[in-house]
């Protein structure tokens, strides 16, 4: 293929003429330095480039050359456990070789090369092969087998195959042949990032991303192959809230993409996971994560790319057969990206300066998440959780509001819970969850069948207080009858009982389902024995009982759940028995 000539550079958007043989979204190489880049635009022999890597230093009049594919990425062994940039280049690898930061023109490297691996081969001569058919497999990680796939596309009968033994990623494994044409099978396949990876047919959601997290389990539920926002303003907790998420969620595989956001977080992300166990298995959770680093100093048009490439990573792993889980953290240094190549492009902008198409590239992303069948037969899930970060807590920006229209999950951030120190600072309030339903009868079959009843008591005892919240703040809580006081008593439990957890505390950072519903019982056992003693007219004043209230509040770190139903019983009882027999008297 023939070569184009640079003619305009504007940060990471360069143009070139010459380019008449060259593709829509084709990868070339920009400059003396090979800079990779994407044709984005194409009018006459004149092409737009977005450039994925730093343009200092390039010139007019230097070539560009074709590679004559699109933006792709290798998918095989020593994905899992690694640390990338963007575009899939391996960030210890090339810390290793010297370099602080990313030299430009390092081209594409991605997976070890040299590495080798111990491959189990599965077939033998004679096979039919179709397209996603498992043919090898080879332990990755402590945790994950990894299935080496046929490429979509291909089938045929296997014509030779190598014996179980140590191939590096580059060696042919087995030959397959179809209408007389001979394919050959490696360790790793290549697919462009912007393309969804095909699946069989997409399947109902039906199973819970169990998480660990009290609110976001029982009250405002993910699923398996959902989607997920979590907005919120500078402080609130996104990145905490979403290391939760990575740390304890139980994906067979995570996915957390780094886009944009600073530099520390980051090396807290990658200080902190490798020295995190699994909490199912006791191995480390870097054998079953990946990390994808684009700190707000890489390349803006890098980041843009870089949920791509997560998406496609965690499709590849979907396609094996597993349960993923990707944190997108932030979409709206993402759509901040966007909105940076499109002013460059001198696009005309939409509100707030993002382009026209903000929401359309949202929802395409959000859409690749979901629970499928695969071509090979077995079934596995996408769950996208990605973070916004809306200017001042703002949630009617645009970004928020383009993805609160595409996600079936909304945990919204406060501020004031945060400043507070209310963590996960969640508002049960603005927050909601569209698979409540859906999940109906996997929490009865897996938890208990009253839970989501319980769940709906005590998001109405929530909705109650805060109404009440109002009369409170203009004349004071001495006024309202002694029901409405103990709502908001109640209230206050469930806040500092249940949805406030300690993510540092070893008994509080994660919590099973079955624990959260037996502190769902406890709550609710002390607010039906003491509205039956309201009922009665029991004055409020020995119907709270501080010490009894406290050693509810404190049952997430003391965990004796079955002695507080009983010390609950004993006191109500006790107190029933004395208002029969008139020690205490009607308030």
């Amino acid at each position: 293929m023939g070569a184009g000539s640079i003619i305009h550079i504007n940060g990471p958007v360069v143009r070139a003429s010459g380019m008449k043989g060259f593709t829509m979204r084709e990868m070339v190489l920009v400059g003396e330095k090979k800079l990779i880049g994407e044709i984005i635009s194409l009018y006459k022999d004149v092409a737009t480039i977005q450039v994925y890597e730093e343009t200092s230093g390039l010139r007019i009049g230097e070539p560009v050359t074709g590679i004559g594919k699109p933006l792709s990425i290798k998918l095989g062994p020593g994905i899992i456990g690694n640390i990338f940039d963007g575009i899939e280049r391996p960030l210890s690898r090339i810390y290793k070789e010297g370099a602080s930061f990313i030299p430009p023109g390092i081209g594409l490297i991605s997976l070890d090369e040299d590495k080798l691996w111990d491959v189990k081969i599965l077939v033998k001569e004679g096979d039919y092969l179709k397209e996603g058919d498992v043919f090898a497999e080879v332990q990755e990680t402590s945790m994950i087998v990894h299935r080496i796939m046929v490429p979509p596309g291909l089938q045929g009968r296997v014509v030779s195959v190598k014996e179980s033994g140590s191939y590096t990623i580059n060696e042919v494994l087995a030959v397959l042949e179809n209408a007389g044409k001979a394919f050959e099978l490696k360790m790793y396949q290549e697919w462009p990032v912007r393309e969804p990876r095909p699946v069989a047919k997409r399947l109902p959601i039906e199973k819970l991303l169990v998480t660990g997290q009290r609110v976001i389990d029982t009250f405002f539920p993910l699923a398996k192959g959902g989607t997920a926002a979590i907005p919120g303003g500078f402080g609130t907790g996104k990145t905490i809230t979403q290391h939760q998420l990575a740390k304890w969620s139980d994906a067979d595989i995570i996915v957390y993409i780094g886009c944009g956001e600073r530099g520390n977080e980051m090396t807290e992300v990658l200080e902190d996971f490798p020295k995190l166990q699994d909490p199912r298995t006791g191995k480390p959770l870097m054998d079953r994560t990946v990390l994808i680093a684009n700190t707000s100093n890489m390349p803006v048009a890098a980041r843009e790319a870089s949920i791509y490439t997560g998406i496609t990573i965690a499709e590849y792993f979907r396609d094996m057969g597993y349960n993923v889980a990707l944190m997108a953290d932030s979409t709206s240094r993402w759509a901040e990206a966007l909105r940076e190549i499109a002013g460059r492009l001198e696009e005309m902008p939409a509100e707030e300066g993002y382009p026209a198409y903000l929401a359309s590239r949202l929802a395409q992303f959000y859409e690749r998440a979901g629970y499928f069948q695969n071509l090979n037969g077995t079934k596995g899930s996408i769950t996208i959780i990605g973070a916004v970060s809306p200017a001042g807590g703002d949630f009617s920006e645009p970004v928020t509001q383009a993805t609160k229209r595409v996600v079936g999950a909304f945990l919204a951030l406060d501020r004031e819970l945060a400043y507070a120190r209310h963590f996960p600072a969640i508002n049960w309030l603005l927050s909601y969850s569209g698979y409540v339903k859906m999940l109906e009868e996997w929490f009865k079959e897996n938890v208990a069948p009253d839970l989501l009843q319980l769940r709906a008591k005590m998001l109405g005892l929530l909705q109650e207080e805060n109404k009440l919240m109002d009369i409170v703040k203009l004349v004071g809580e001495d006024v309202l009858p002694d029901d409405q006081r103990l709502v908001l008593e109640i209230a206050r439990v469930i806040k500092m009982a249940y949805l406030q957890q300690n993510a540092y505390h070893k008994e509080d950072s994660y919590v099973p389902l079955e624990r959260q519903y037996k502190m769902l019982k406890v709550i609710d056992r002390l607010y039906e024995r003491a509205k039956s003693s309201v009922k009665k007219g029991i004055p409020i004043t020995k119907v709270k009982n501080e010490k009894l209230f406290n050693e509810v509040i404190m049952m997430k770190y003391t965990l004796n759940f079955d002695e507080l139903l009983n010390k609950i019983d004993e006191y109500f009882n006790d107190l029933d028995s004395m208002y029969k027999e008139g020690v205490i008297h009607e308030s």
